[in-house]
């Protein structure tokens, strides 16, 4: 692959993960609560914990338009990786990222990890999350995120469901095909670039992370000759604070200055490594 459309070389894909609703709650019969949480209260009794689940909800009540509000301010695409439960509980989301034409990948039914999961229960909740999408957006998702941890299945099992692409993978700047012969792409993503930085390290400062998102795509800007990706992971909950929001605000109008940049959806980046692939294995 010599380049991406246009002759761009570097394709830059937002991902933003929605896993608000579909987290670990005592209120959705789960024995605990979700750990991951900002104030870093993690409750490991059976009782609910009413400001992580608030802080959740703002994720779907705020961060959600807010997120809408700069992708559109920018005209840029985005790859939305969903929970299917999350989508089920707000019904509204699933419309308003197919009415912009932006891509609904799966991140699972619930926000839930699949390595304890035997090769049944994966299956069948990869039906689940597939189903779900497709219903709350009206396109059947090919591209998957999990939390994390897979199984020896995982990927077999998506490209039995017809999945295109796996996200699962930290290992490269640009896609390959599956090493095991699947017909599946492998699209790397990265956490580097990721806003759960700002969640993770209280000391993470939402200009160090503009900084680095900078630093990232300049530095391939100005060196790379090969065509790559770069991936910039979002959470409703946490980039949909004002000041979290102001840098990804920046960040997309310092990206506009740049000729040699795609910003596009991941399946748009699968199917033209694919085709280029394919085109090379002809020659």
């Amino acid at each position: 692959m010599d380049s991406w459309p246009g002759a761009k070389r570097i394709a830059l894909s937002l991902v933003v993960n929605v896993e608000e609703g579909a987290e670990r709650s005592v209120a959705r019969g789960d024995k605990g609560m979700e750990p991951v949480d900002e104030l870093g209260m993690v409750v490991k009794d059976p009782i609910r914990s009413y400001p992580n689940e608030s802080n959740y909800r703002f994720g779907i009540q705020v961060g959600a338009k807010r997120v809408i509000g700069l992708l559109d301010k920018h005209g840029v695409a985005a790859t939305w990786t969903v929970c299917g439960q999350a989508l089920e509980s707000a019904p509204w989301l699933g419309k308003a990222i197919s009415a912009r034409g932006d891509e609904a990948a799966s991140h699972g039914y619930r926000w839930q990890f699949q390595f304890r999961m035997n090769e049944e229960e994966e299956r069948a909740f990869i039906a689940r999350s597939t189903n779900a999408i497709e219903k709350a957006t009206g396109q059947r998702p090919c591209g998957w995120l999990s939390r994390y941890l897979t199984t020896d299945n995982t990927r077999r099992l998506l490209a039995e469901a017809g999945y295109v692409y796996h996200m699962d993978d930290f290992s490269a700047e640009w896609p390959f095909m599956d090493e095991d012969g699947l017909p599946i792409v492998v699209l790397p993503y990265q956490l580097d670039t990721n806003d759960m930085k700002m969640w993770s390290n209280a000391g993470y400062t939402p200009r160090q992370w503009l900084d680095y998102l900078i630093d990232s795509i300049d530095f391939l800007h100005d060196t790379t000759e090969v065509p790559v990706m770069m991936s910039v992971g979002l959470h409703l909950r946490i980039i949909g604070r004002p000041g979290r929001a102001a840098m990804l605000d920046r960040f997309l109008s310092h990206v506009s200055t740049l000729p040699d940049v795609w910003v596009t959806r991941r399946d748009a980046i699968a199917a033209h490594f694919r085709a280029t692939a394919q085109a090379d294995d002809q020659l």
